[in-house]
Parts: structure tokens; C-alpha cells; sequence
């Protein structure tokens, strides 16, 4: 399998208990591959303005508790 429509003809044939494996599975790739692009994001410094950004909004009161 090598290519999107193959993939998605091949997902099409699976039985039902199969699919919701495989959904079961590209949940957790999906998530663990947005997890290490964050950590890589904010490696690099492309975070540091959401940082300060929140910093901003506690230092002029914006923030509460809740």
C-alpha cells in the first residue's frame, strides 16, 4: 500500500471490529505525532510568544481563577 486511495479502499474493506481497532490505533499515532511536534515547537521557541502573551494578560489582570 503505498498510496491515500489504496490505504482508504483497503480501511473500506475492513470488518467493523477492525476499523474501530485501526481508529483505536491512528488516535494514539495522531496524538503522540501532535504531541512531539509541540515539544519540537516549543524546543525551537515558536511558544514563546503564547508565553508572554499570558504572562501579559496575568501581569494586567486578565486572568482569574476560575
Amino acid at each position: 500500500m503505498s498510496t491515500v486511495e489504496e490505504i482508504e479502499a483497503a480501511i473500506q474493506r475492513l470488518a467493523p471490529a477492525d476499523r474501530a481497532a485501526f481508529r483505536a490505533w491512528f488516535a494514539e499515532f495522531d496524538a503522540a505525532e501532535w504531541d512531539r511536534q509541540i515539544a519540537a515547537d516549543e524546543a525551537a521557541g515558536k511558544l514563546d510568544w503564547l508565553v508572554q502573551e499570558g504572562l501579559d494578560d496575568l501581569d494586567a489582570g486578565r486572568c482569574t481563577d476560575r
